[in-house]
């Protein structure tokens, strides 16, 4: 087995790019290298991890048309048309085996194409890596697919599956993982700066560059999120594939000359490993969230058990425990409790004023509510239990401000308010930098045109628990 990490910025193509496809050198010079060494290789079947291809959180898009097309006349190149043949016997068997692990597959009908407004084309993060690699080689098959947010293990097993496929069906097989890496490298960039991309882009460089793999599972979730990458989960599910077998990486190239972080590598397999880098993933994450546990206080640990509490008995936790404190017991305020799951919100509700007699009663009746109740999730399940990590912010009284000076993305939350819509977000999230940045996804969440409409702003501080 044999895959690759490729950037996809359309800028690249030079129909595209008009000579700014210059700047990037080292990325064509790289994706020239890759393309020759396809060639050479010869596989039947090429399978892409698109992240720009339909997303789901729960569920891996699989392209189960059987040609699959696309075209550069979004970038105003007209004459430029992909079409590549399906292997829809290996789509099926990709279908089977992820039912019998448990992972979902979304095929995308032409009924949930115009629902969702996504599309079976070729997105760029597919066609991108495709126009180098068919300026070479044109002799294969493609599998179109993309990652969904599942945890590392899911990722990991569904790169096993695509391997299984196509070797059940006796074919040679490829495998490519799309993916720009952070998109935060400059002021200048149009993403804007993080001290997280450049952090970001260079230990996954330096990694890949030692074939330091298991290392890669060692990465911060907060890390990577705060850089703003498209790429570690394209990773993530091409490592499945050499599951049983060592990995030798190499780093072609890396360059960010737009803001965004492009790396092109190779990963190469090299005998068989001394032991298997599912089990370690799957020990991380149980030894990550048994810290976690090991450290929650009073006020994560009330929320934590009142969920779990409603999940298994469909009621309220009707007793207070002995470990809330005094302070939770006597004292009102609105509180907000946020879940996780494997890095993504899972859900989130709170309160701006109390609504109960208690912080603590407040937390418990939250707690559930962020767990059924937010209109974006599904339920949580007993089976999602042990993966949740939980926040509860306890929110200061609100306050008018008259200026948005008086306004800190990192300190205050803000409340918007016209007639009666009204939106609220709370201070210190991350990827919320400026203040306008801050009130515009307030006015947002109330239905506020920020560009076109007065309304009034209040800030309030939190006492954030995690």
């Amino acid at each position: 087995m044999v895959g690759y990490l490729l950037p996809h910025p359309p800028v690249l193509i030079p129909e595209i790019g008009r000579g700014e496809e210059k700047k990037c050198q080292a990325t064509l010079n790289a994706l020239e290298k890759v393309a020759d060494e396809i060639a050479e290789y010869k596989p039947e079947v090429i399978a892409i991890i698109s992240p720009h291809a339909p997303v789901f959180s729960n569920a891996f898009f699989l392209n189960d048309k059987p040609e699959i097309t696309g075209d550069l006349a979004k970038w105003g190149v007209y004459g430029a048309k992909f079409s590549f043949k399906n292997n829809l016997e290996i789509v099926q068997e990709i279908a089977k085996m992820c039912a019998q692990e448990g992972l979902a597959v979304a095929f995308v009908s032409d009924k949930l194409q115009k629902r969702y407004s996504v599309s079976r084309e070729l997105d760029h993060g597919a066609l991108v890596p495709l126009y180098f690699i068919t300026r070479r080689y044109k002799d294969f098959e493609l599998i179109h697919t993309s990652y969904c947010m599942l945890d590392d293990i899911n990722l990991y097993k569904y790169g096993m599956i695509l391997r299984k496929a196509i070797e059940k069906q006796g074919k040679k097989g490829l495998i490519v993982a799309s993916g720009d890496l952070s998109h935060k490298l400059s002021y200048d960039g149009p993403y804007g700066f993080a001290k997280e991309g450049p952090e970001f882009d260079r230990l996954l460089v330096e990694l890949l560059q030692g074939s330091n793999i298991r290392a890669l599972y060692d990465i911060d979730p907060v890390l990577s999120e705060n850089a703003a990458e498209c790429g570690f989960r394209s990773i993530k599910v091409l490592l499945g594939a050499f599951e049983g077998y060592s990995i030798e990486s190499k780093v072609y190239s890396y360059e960010g000359p737009f803001g965004v972080g492009y790396c092109v590598a190779a990963f190469y397999q090299k005998g068989e490993a001394s032991s298997s880098l599912l089990e370690e993933i799957v020990q991380k994450k149980e030894e990550r969230l048994k810290r976690i546990r090991e450290n929650e206080d009073e006020y994560i640990r009330l929320a934590r058990e009142s969920l779990e509490y409603y999940v298994r008995h469909r009621r309220y936790l009707d007793y207070i425990p002995d470990y809330v404190t005094e302070r939770m017991l006597k004292e009102r305020a609105g509180v907000f409790v946020s879940i996780k799951k494997d890095g993504n919100l899972r859900g989130c509700i709170g309160t701006i004023f109390p609504t109960q007699e208690n912080i603590a009663k407040e937390i418990i009746r939250n707690a559930v509510a962020a767990g059924f109740y937010d209109p974006r999730f599904e339920e949580v399940t007993e089976d999602e239990l042990d993966s949740l990590v939980y926040d509860v912010d306890i929110l200061s009284p609100p306050e008018k401000v008259s200026s948005k000076d008086q306004l800190d993305p990192k300190k205050y939350g803000v409340i918007v308010r016209k007639g009666t819509r009204q939106g609220l977000l709370l201070p210190d999230l991350e990827g919320v930098d400026t203040v306008e940045e801050q009130l515009k996804i307030a006015c947002r969440k109330a239905g506020i045109d920020y560009e076109s409409e007065d309304f009034e702003i209040e800030r309030f501080t939190v006492e954030r628990h995690k």
